[in-house]
């Protein structure tokens, strides 16, 4: 069972995340602010965290960057009120992993939850598996009936992305910021160039398919 931890001053939002955390099978874990939450990660093991901006005595931003700082690589998925640009860009920059804007869906929480978990369990084991193809993080490689092939480090993370969250729709905006860095001026029709040498090598595939959403972006699925 996962422990999640809520980092939120209003105790009624902790308590409703805390009923349902627990309706959904997860260990929920609480503190009222950033400094509460560091006391307890120095005493017991968090896998997720989920954590409002606006706290007292220690905010979301800060206690994101003082994490990431202490090398603490776990999950952490900001809820917050505040949903300009340039918030939801401050919040990655300090190494926020996803972000929801309140008021919060309680279900799309609670999945978005489970992807992190999940990414977060392949990236620590540096190996994703789909079918009968591997891709291994630490040597940008991917083996398929017994063929290694070494790809260019944006080709594959920009697949490893895609089959880590499968059917889920990522934006060309959203993929450029993550692979290609939040500062980078590339045109996002970079993105459409590296998908297409992706369907290119592996067109014969019979494990997964990245597909075109019009208008939004692309998702990969399995077959």
């Amino acid at each position: 069972m996962f422990n999640i931890m809520v980092v939120e001053d209003n105790s009624n939002v902790r308590k409703l995340m805390e009923a349902v955390l627990i309706e959904n099978g997860y260990t929920p874990v609480l503190a009222k602010d950033g400094l509460e939450a560091l006391e307890i990660l120095d005493k017991q093991h968090i896998d997720l965290i989920v954590l409002d901006i606006m706290m007292p005595n220690m905010d979301g931003y800060e206690l994101t960057k003082v994490l990431r700082e202490s090398r603490y690589n776990l999950p952490i998925l900001m809820v917050t009120a505040k949903d300009t640009p340039s918030d939801k860009k401050k919040g990655f920059i300090t190494g926020t992993d996803d972000y929801m804007v309140k008021p919060v869906d309680e279900e799309e929480m609670i999945l978005r939850i489970a992807a992190l978990l999940r990414r977060s369990q392949i990236v620590n084991e540096h190996r994703l598996i789909i079918g009968k193809t591997e891709l291994y993080y630490d040597e940008l490689t991917v083996k398929q009936g017994g063929k290694i092939e070494e790809l260019p480090q944006k080709e594959f993370m920009l697949l490893f992305k895609l089959l880590s969250y499968q059917n889920k729709i990522f934006t060309r905006r959203q993929l450029m910021d993550e692979i290609w860095g939040l500062e980078n001026d590339s045109d996002e029709r970079t993105v459409d160039v590296h998908i297409n040498r992706l369907r290119e090598r592996f067109k014969e595939s019979g494990d997964f398919e990245i597909i075109t959403i019009r208008g939004l972006g692309y998702k990969a699925v399995e077959l």
